[in-house]
């Protein structure tokens, strides 16, 4: 018989025995004993010696005095981790089943000549003795599958090899694939092992599959509900629009909201059940999702609204035009009331968790605000005029719109905060353009343009990758990307026109 060659593959880095028991350890995880075993057999390289067999046997056995001569009879190993954290693992072990079995002098004898003198983990000993004195109705003991499990992590690879190290492999492979596929933008679920990984751009909202003209004059902003069924849009025309997501992806026309001006922003509830939309210094008002029905109008005689913000909690974020920050409850009840003459109340997030607020501070930082203790933070100093900002849904990253300075992209992460990126290429020099995270794992950065264009870009890439386009003839104000349709984009303009963009046909 020919010598078999140490190495497979065509670079010559995988090794033959390795890769056989790797493969032999996936036949008996998953099931299929004979055929591992026939591997072992025909391939003449066992999975494990006969001192691991013995060892995992012992454990399962409850062999416990055993398995731990065999632990130190096993050559590669850490004698120090040896005696210290696996020789206590199986101890434990076995004081657990004594106590569970009401062996308690049995127990006290492991615990006394086994544990103790292993002198480590001193909180964990004391924990054990005084089971031993009233013991717990449920000790929680683990299987001794488990407990083989933990033992993994004392044991050298090469010996024991992870019952999923080649699905572990696979995984790691389909990520890095992933990470260099600037268009992937659908779930692991549907990767493919029989081919490399490429999405092409089809993968992206790049087609304009319906153009809705209910606006009468501008478009200033839209959001996509939580839930992604609903689309809300506001409009210089004195009114905000409630649109319905249908199932099969169209979107149709549901409640007009009526302002006397402008309607500058809105904000869905946590639940989807509600929206909040606020006129241009005017008032906010609170309307009922399914239905159109205005259920509250807050306002103020000696100011008026000019942003709005859900808390999670249920109250309402509101800034006025006297540069005030406030927390009303649903029935218009003021709550708290801050004022902080540097901020600009037109652009206000919350976090998720309810306890920071996000502002802009002096045209050139984002300031991050204790919502209870009414103190800024910290200021996160930008390189130009802000003119809005977006924060991810996880709360970790921030997109800061500049005016000629482009898209910079923030870590929000405590003791990582700074400058990730920055994204080129669209065009904002006098207008509030907004931008915003999308996409599967919101990978994807979106934006309008004074250009009338749409701008799509990977996080990765400073440069946009797509260009949608040319459906609207006005400057596009601001984007919004379906939640849990993330094939669906939303833009809207100066033009009157709101457009649905999805995957080419």
């Amino acid at each position: 018989m020919a010598q078999l060659v140490e190495t497979v593959g065509s670079k010559g880095v995988v090794k033959r025995t390795e890769f056989v028991r790797i493969i032999t350890r996936a036949l008996h995880s998953l099931g299929y004993e004979e055929i591992g075993t026939l591997l072992e057999n025909q391939s003449g390289i066992p999975l494990q010696s006969q001192e691991i067999s013995s060892f995992k046997n012992q454990v399962l056995a409850g062999n416990w005095d055993q398995s731990v001569e065999t632990l130190h009879a096993i050559s590669l190993l850490d004698k120090s981790t040896l005696t210290s954290q696996a020789s206590f693992l199986i101890w434990e072990q076995q004081f657990l089943e004594f106590l569970r079995d009401d062996h308690i002098l049995d127990s006290l004898n492991t615990l006394r000549k086994k544990i103790a003198p292993l002198d480590i983990n001193s909180n964990r000993v004391q924990e054990l003795a005084s089971c031993t004195i009233s013991p717990p109705e449920d000790l929680n003991i683990e299987s001794r599958l488990e407990i083989l499990e933990k033992l993994h992590n004392f044991l050298p690879p090469s010996l024991m090899i992870h019952p999923t190290r080649l699905e572990s492999i696979i995984e790691e492979a389909i990520s890095l694939r992933r990470l260099s596929c600037l268009y992937h933008n659908i779930s692991d679920r549907n990767v493919s092992l029989y081919s490399d990984h490429k999405c092409g751009m089809s993968r992206l909202p790049c087609q304009s599959k319906q153009i809705l003209h209910m606006h009468v004059d501008e478009v200033w902003f839209l959001q996509f509900s939580h839930n992604g069924k609903y689309l809300a849009s506001s409009s210089k025309d004195e009114s905000a629009i409630i649109w319905e997501v249908t199932d099969g992806g169209e979107v149709l026309f549901g409640h007009k909201l009526g302002h006397e001006k402008p309607v500058l922003t809105v904000s869905w509830s946590p639940d989807d059940d509600q929206l909040l939309t606020c006129g241009e210094g005017e008032v906010i008002k609170r309307w009922e999702a399914n239905s159109g029905r205005l259920l509250h109008v807050y306002e103020r005689t000696d100011f008026g609204f000019i942003s709005c913000a859900w808390c999670p909690v249920g109250f309402i974020l509101a800034g006025t035009t006297d540069q005030s920050i406030i927390l009303l409850d649903l029935e218009g009840a003021e709550l708290d009331c801050w004022k902080d003459y540097a901020l600009r109340m037109s652009e206000m997030a919350i976090t998720n968790d309810g306890t920071r607020i996000l502002s802009i501070y002096e045209d050139s930082s984002i300031a991050v605000i204790d919502r209870e203790k009414k103190k800024i933070l910290r200021l996160l100093p930008q390189e130009g005029v802000i003119t809005s900002f977006s924060l991810s849904n996880d709360n970790k990253v921030l997109l800061v719109n500049l005016l000629n300075r482009g898209i910079h992209f923030w870590s929000l992460l405590e003791g990582y905060e700074g400058l990730i990126s920055r994204y080129e290429g669209r065009i904002s020099t006098r207008f509030i353009i907004r931008s915003c995270l999308g996409g599967l794992e919101e990978t994807f950065i979106a934006s309008g343009s004074e250009d009338s264009r749409v701008f799509i870009w990977h996080r990765g890439q400073r440069i946009p990758i797509m260009q949608l386009q040319s459906i609207h003839t006005g400057t596009v104000n601001c984007v919004s990307w379906n939640p849990t349709n993330i094939h669906m984009l939303a833009s809207a303009s100066d033009d009157h026109k709101i457009v649905i963009w999805g995957p080419p046909s």
